[in-house]
């Protein structure tokens, strides 16, 4: 017989998870502006390594109430794992926001559904049907369109913010095994804390040290991260995964108005043509899997 203390998942309500995505998707679109403004002038190690220490900063009212015990679990080995998986999808994911067009960058970190499907069967052994395997075919073919006829392909900007969204499908795997064992705020504290230390080496390798207003961004870059990945982890804890994935994608939207608006970028007909083929393959693969699962499955975000 369960035990009466046991804990019951939060009711449904979509309108109040929709209104935490949205507050979460703003929180990391306004983090790709601001790191875009910092690169000018910082290498992403360094803005990676800042960003962990301040996002550190959201992390400690939680610790001095509940002590040590928000680092509790009982599978450290699979925090370990998506602390790797983060590491690299962070870095990745900085330096292609710095080196490339924001829309772009920020529509590239959206196939991370499509290497979900390819790790699903080269690692875990898992058969994908025909229509699901088109789909992952077809969004790879909107990454063709996004890049290929404006010849970025061969760039290395391109590479990482690809990089970056494999890596975030190993950190979401191991996402959908601990969310509901360990909790939001257990999940954050280990990717917190955690980050700190993961990326002070490479940013030792090429230390530069912030000036005046960059600290300023940096702190910024810190708070609303960790701002939004508490954000999602609540939208999704109490919303359906088929209403808040679609929500997500408005950060396409507000990284192309950020990017027109403070840079200058005029987003080419190919960004648009392959973000639309993009998000509706990936939107198809997300439907496809809730009528398997029924679970709810939060995204993992770089920054």
């Amino acid at each position: 017989m369960a035990s009466s203390s046991a804990k019951l998942p939060p009711p449904i309500d979509n309108i109040k998870g929709a209104l935490w995505m949205i507050a979460g998707s703003t929180c990391f679109a306004i983090v790709t502006a601001l790191v875009k403004v910092l690169g000018t002038d910082l290498h992403p190690f360094v803005i990676v390594f800042f960003r962990s220490i301040f996002g550190v900063s959201v992390m400690l009212p939680f610790l001095a109430h509940r002590g040590l015990s928000i680092f509790r679990t009982h599978k450290p080995g699979l925090h370990l794992i998506r602390l790797g998986c983060a590491t690299v999808s962070i870095i990745a994911a900085f330096y292609a926001i710095a080196h490339m067009p924001l829309a772009t960058a920020v529509s590239l970190s959206f196939t991370r559904p499509l290497f979900m499907i390819l790790l699903a069967v080269f690692l875990l052994g898992e058969v994908v049907r025909w229509r699901r395997g088109l789909a992952t075919l077809v969004g790879f073919g909107g990454v063709i369109v996004m890049l290929g006829p404006t010849g970025m392909f061969s760039e290395p900007a391109a590479f990482s913010a690809l990089l970056s969204a494999a890596a975030i499908s190993g950190a979401l795997a191991v996402i959908r095994k601990q969310a509901a064992e360990d909790g939001p705020i257990t999940l954050m504290a280990w990717y917190a804390f955690g980050l700190v230390i993961t990326t002070s080496v490479p940013a030792l390798t090429v230390w530069q040290t912030p000036q005046g207003i960059q600290w300023v961004y940096l702190s910024a870059v810190g708070l609303f991260s960790s701002a939004g990945q508490y954000l999602l982890i609540r939208a999704f804890a109490i919303g359906e995964a088929t209403v808040m994935n679609p929500i997500d994608y408005i950060q396409i939207i507000l990284a192309a108005l950020f990017g027109l608006l403070f840079f200058s970028e005029v987003p080419s007909i190919w960004t648009g043509i392959g973000s639309i083929v993009i998000v509706a393959s990936t939107l198809y693969i997300l439907f496809r899997e809730s009528h398997v699962k029924k679970t709810p499955t939060p995204p993992v975000h770089a920054e």
